[in-house]
């Protein structure tokens, strides 16, 4: 009689003890298992403190090169800063045929060459980047003068602030390129974002203008 009660009772209840078990067994690792791939994603994903690479870099304005000047290079983030533009137009910086518009603020470009990823450098004698792999070179805001590579320089965000960190002015991104900076006034520093790094666009080489392409 004991046991058809206890029958009774299991199937009234519509759920046996063991059953129970399992269920409590599988809410368990379930949780587990969602823990575990937290964890897992907050480790993976990266974080950069301020001057590291993939993090942020600000920069004094007094280290900023002045305007169509060599550009300033800081090796610790990686980019080259350059002051532009074309309304004052020299051998460094120029305004090209197919740019209707000036090209006017500062820009941070990223000191590798979009052909195969060397590290190119400022060569003053011909006023430009060039590539020691291959022979690509670059104006001074990075676009394309010779092949072979494919595109301009890529560019990281940056941003315009002031002696308390605010703010001021930050680059816009135009056809999915990072466009130059014009400092505002009350600018004291610039903030360089290399976690934020636009590829540079395809156009036409700069020697081809000029008839000068090897």
């Amino acid at each position: 009689m004991a046991s058809q009660a206890a029958d009774a009772s299991t199937v009234g209840s519509g759920m046996s003890r063991r059953e129970f078990l399992y269920y409590i067994w599988g809410a368990s690792m379930a949780l587990f298992a969602a823990q575990s791939a937290g964890l897992l994603v907050w480790f993976l994903i990266p974080r950069f403190r301020e001057g590291e690479f993939g993090g942020t870099f600000t920069v004094s304005i007094d280290d900023l090169p002045s305007v169509n000047s060599e550009p300033a290079n800081f090796p610790d983030g990686r980019f080259w800063l350059s002051n532009l533009d074309t309304t004052q137009p020299n051998e460094l910086m120029y305004q090209a045929n197919d740019e209707p518009n000036p090209i006017q603020g500062v820009v941070a470009i990223y000191k590798v060459c979009t052909h195969l990823g060397c590290i190119y450098s400022w060569t003053p004698t011909n006023n430009r980047f060039e590539c020691p792999c291959h022979g690509s070179k670059y104006r001074l805001d990075g676009r394309r003068v010779e092949s072979p590579a494919p595109r301009t320089l890529d560019r990281f965000r940056l941003a315009a602030v002031d002696d308390a960190g605010n703010v001021l002015a930050e680059a816009e991104v135009v056809d999915d390129f990072i466009a130059p900076l014009s400092l505002p006034a009350g600018t004291t520093g610039i903030r360089v974002d290399t976690g934020f790094r636009k590829k540079g666009p395809s156009q036409e080489l700069l020697c081809s203008f000029f008839g000068n392409c090897p």
